[in-house]
């Protein structure tokens, strides 16, 4: 009779937890696509400046749009900064990979992703990405063992 795998262990959510998170799991777009919506919301800005409307709208615009434009350049900074100054940032974490799925609990979450609400798992570089019912998680093999890895390779 086999028993159950399961492996704990845990790890703190610091700034270099975070950067791998961002860096593994966004893909950056290099085209202007994702500047767009800042260069609407100039267009916007400006063709009001010179409309027979208040002025503060049309400057309300311009802001918009060079916001928006701040928010695409600087994201993976902006991301970062608001993950850091979260409540559980520099908390310690337990991850739990089992027969049933992977949990984690800390002090302020505790979330469990089964098995069958699994999509998609993707190997990255430094990780997995998780595809499941309520969105994407990104797993990362410094908490793995090989063990660990190699259980969950097989659940793809």
């Amino acid at each position: 009779m086999t028993t159950p795998y399961c492996y704990s262990t845990t790890y703190i959510l610091d700034k270099a937890h975070f950067d791998e998170c961002y860096t593994q799991s966004v893909k950056p777009d290099p085209t202007l696509k994702p500047y767009y919506k800042a260069m609407g919301f100039g267009l916007i800005g400006i063709a009001l400046i010179f409309a027979d409307v208040s002025l503060y709208l049309a400057y309300f615009f311009v802001g918009l749009g060079v916001i928006e434009a701040l928010n695409v350049k600087y994201n993976k900074a902006w991301w970062l900064m608001r993950q850091m100054m979260s409540k559980a940032a520099n908390n310690e974490v337990t991850l739990i990979v089992d027969e049933q799925g992977i949990s984690t609990q800390s002090q302020y979450v505790k979330s469990q992703i089964l098995w069958t609400d699994i999509y998609r798992i993707v190997p990255t570089e430094k990780g997995f990405l998780i595809t499941h019912k309520t969105g994407t998680s990104y797993l990362s093999n410094r908490s793995l063992d090989e063990a660990c890895c190699a259980f969950i390779k097989a659940k793809i």
